[in-house]
């Protein structure tokens, strides 16, 4: 995000891009106003969260009219960045990666991965989603500045060493798949998503919680 911005709760900040998905969507549909009531509805967040989140950028919307779905669009593709492509690695040509390369993200936002790494022989030289796949030991010479993000999808035994490489070539932020926790400096940002844990975690809500509300407050 832009320094400019204020520094706002990390809680607030992940639930960023979840409104600006809606309200492109809702832009594109033709809709001039939205209220906060009518976001909370739609991306499942209750509306004091909401009106809470956007008070942090000042006045957003107006009393007894809401929000102005033009003006937040344009705001929050700002804040979030949107006007820049947001260059992407991936490192494991596996069924998860081979799975975010076919989908890549620039049919929902300005980040695209660029390119993959893997050792299968197989995989090496060809490309999957329009992505070219190289060798794993190519990633030193292929990693470029305009590079910060990284995407794991790779055995949890290789994510610690391959994640020293990433950090040594300017990755900033890494997307974590794999169960491992990674080791790295402080200025370096890595988001865990343990898919297991995840869906023991639903399992676990959906047995001991089942009268609760579906995740209005889970974000």
């Amino acid at each position: 995000m832009s320094n400019e911005q204020p520094k706002i709760p990390q809680a607030t900040a992940k639930r960023l891009p979840l409104y600006y998905r809606f309200l492109k969507n809702l832009y594109a549909s033709g809709k001039q106003r939205v209220s906060s009531a009518e976001l909370s509805e739609a991306v499942k967040v209750d509306s004091a969260t909401i009106r809470r989140d956007f008070s942090y950028f000042g006045a957003l919307g107006k009393k007894g009219y809401g929000y102005n779905v033009s003006y937040l669009l344009s705001f929050f593709r700002k804040t979030l960045d949107q006007d820049e492509i947001t260059e992407v690695a991936l490192v494991g040509v596996g069924n998860l990666g081979t799975a975010f390369l076919n989908y890549n993200f620039m049919k929902n936002n300005n980040t695209k991965i660029v390119m993959a790494f893997d050792v299968d022989q197989a995989k090496v030289g060809t490309e999957v989603g329009g992505v070219p796949v190289y060798h794993l030991n190519q990633l030193e010479e292929l990693i470029h500045e305009q590079i910060s993000v990284a995407i794991l999808t790779v055995p949890a035994h290789a994510a610690q060493s391959i994640t020293d490489r990433l950090v040594q070539k300017g990755i900033k932020g890494i997307l974590n798949f794999t169960p491992a926790r990674l080791n790295v400096p402080e200025n370096i940002r890595v988001h865990h998503i343990d898919l297991a844990i995840e869906l023991q975690s639903l399992v676990y809500f959906l047995k001991n919680y089942p009268s609760e509300s579906n995740g209005v407050n889970s974000l």
